[in-house]
């Protein structure tokens, strides 16, 4: 009788960790929402996802994580990130963008923007995502080492992108070497960690000359990696690149070579319909950061035109001192009220668009939707739970209508990342949240002083 035992569990899957809850919402090519389901994780990678019975039957696993009460859901991605502006969190808010950036946040980055910095400040928006659900994060940054080894010890996946602009910057004091600058960036940690990919983040079309454009596209295209630009995000922008080069921004870059499915483009909020057809055309990406764009009363993106076009589009949050938060479940909930209410029409912007474009829709603009954005077998095993034992997601009829208009990042109760443990029952596993936060103190403590 033993023997048989013995050979039924031999003919069983084995795996590191099979997760069970209540729902699992994979957002696969069929959107299937499996209750009382499970995902089996083996190494980085998820091994099956289905019923949690019938999966019983087939897998045995080493640990079980039993998320009883819980909703089963892929990571979330943010699109678009400035992590280490935490430390300016609430510095400078209720000011026009043009002001704000060039009156406060430059010379407050001129003034404490260090590696060291950088580091603790990434490890601190670090914490909070993965607090609220983030697994996949894009950044863009000076001091990108301090980024990338906050990446390294956090264990959130990341694309960290290094900054470029033509004047003097944090790390750079000489403009006429920030693209070697950016490229010897890239060198350091490509391939370093399976975790973590390095971009070049090329500001913006009114910093940035066509040729610094054009040797910068050049090194991306070079070592396969994502270039990224802030793109058409106020009217002063598009009068500013009419003036000097007579053509308003999305021709500009299109001209210069620089839209592809390889490029990430940030906000692009004032775009035309005929831009809109091009975008989708080149294959770009395109981060939505509604949060950002109305603090800083940039506009409202023509979200609804853009997917109906097919460009490929997610959500970020853009950086704490323009946001001041990186809750992708509030980001969600704004994203699909503002459009309902600045088109009068209560069908746009979903809420299943909407968890779609904080999942796979931001891993289909990074160019990652082969490896993370849902939960199907073979891909990394990225993953979180949400709590829904709570009053506010009490009863619940659809999971998307619940995680995008009642959820909040609070809810979130555990997070995996690359098959990794990161948060159990909202503690995290690795990271000391008060060491992190006491050094950004420390830090706020001597910005507070100078500025």
């Amino acid at each position: 009788m033993s023997e048989v035992r013995d050979r039924r569990s031999a003919e069983k899957t084995r795996v590191d960790l099979l997760v069970t809850g209540d729902y699992v919402l994979t957002f696969n090519h069929k959107k299937e929402v499996v209750e009382k389901g499970a995902v089996a994780l083996k190494g980085d990678r998820i091994a099956a996802v289905g019923q949690a019975s019938s999966m019983g039957e087939k897998i045995e696993a080493k640990e079980v994580l039993d998320a009883s009460g819980c909703l089963i859901m892929p990571g979330l991605i943010n699109l678009h990130t400035h992590a280490a502006m935490t430390c300016f969190r609430g510095l400078a808010d209720d000011l026009p963008l043009h002001e704000w950036l060039h009156e406060h946040i430059f010379p407050a980055e001129a003034a404490h923007i260090t590696e060291e910095t950088v580091y603790w400040a990434t490890l601190l928006a670090s914490v909070e995502m993965i607090r609220s659900g983030t697994t996949t994060f894009c950044d863009g940054y000076f001091y990108e080492d301090g980024a990338a080894k906050a990446v390294a010890a956090s264990g959130i996946r990341a694309i960290v992108g290094q900054g470029v602009v033509d004047f003097p910057a944090p790390g750079i004091p000489d403009p006429r070497i920030n693209v070697k600058a950016a490229e010897a960036f890239v060198l350091r940690w490509q391939n370093k960690y399976s975790r973590l990919m390095p971009s070049v983040f090329c500001h913006s079309v009114y910093t940035c000359s066509p040729e610094t454009l054009i040797a910068a596209k050049a090194i991306c295209k070079e070592h396969k990696i994502l270039f990224q630009i802030h793109l058409a995000e106020t009217e002063a922008e598009l009068e500013e690149a009419e003036q000097r080069y007579g053509m308003r921004p999305v021709e500009h870059l299109l001209k210069l070579g620089i839209l592809d499915a390889d490029t990430l483009c940030h906000h692009a909020v004032r775009v035309n319909e005929k831009e809109i057809e091009l975008l989708a055309q080149s294959g770009v990406g395109i981060s939505h950061n509604p949060e950002s764009n109305m603090k800083l009363a940039s506009g409202v993106a023509p979200l609804p035109k853009m997917l109906t076009a097919g460009v490929k589009v997610g959500l970020g949050t853009d950086g704490c001192a323009s946001n001041n938060n990186m809750d992708l479940f509030q980001e969600m909930d704004t994203a699909a009220k503002l459009h309902k209410v600045h088109q009068g029409d209560p069908s746009l912007s979903s809420a299943v668009e909407m968890v779609e474009m904080a999942t796979k829709g931001g891993a289909a603009a990074l160019g990652m939707a082969d490896i993370v954005g849902s939960l199907e077998p073979g891909k990394k095993a990225d993953l979180i739970t949400i709590d829904l034992n709570q009053p506010h997601l009490t009863p619940m009829y659809e999971p998307c209508s619940h995680l995008v208009y009642a959820a909040r990042g609070a809810d979130v109760r555990d997070v995996i990342i690359d098959g990794r443990m990161v948060m159990l029952k909202r503690q995290l596993v690795e990271m000391d949240e008060q060491e992190i936060m006491g050094k950004v103190r420390e830090i706020a403590s001597r910005i507070r002083g100078r500025h």
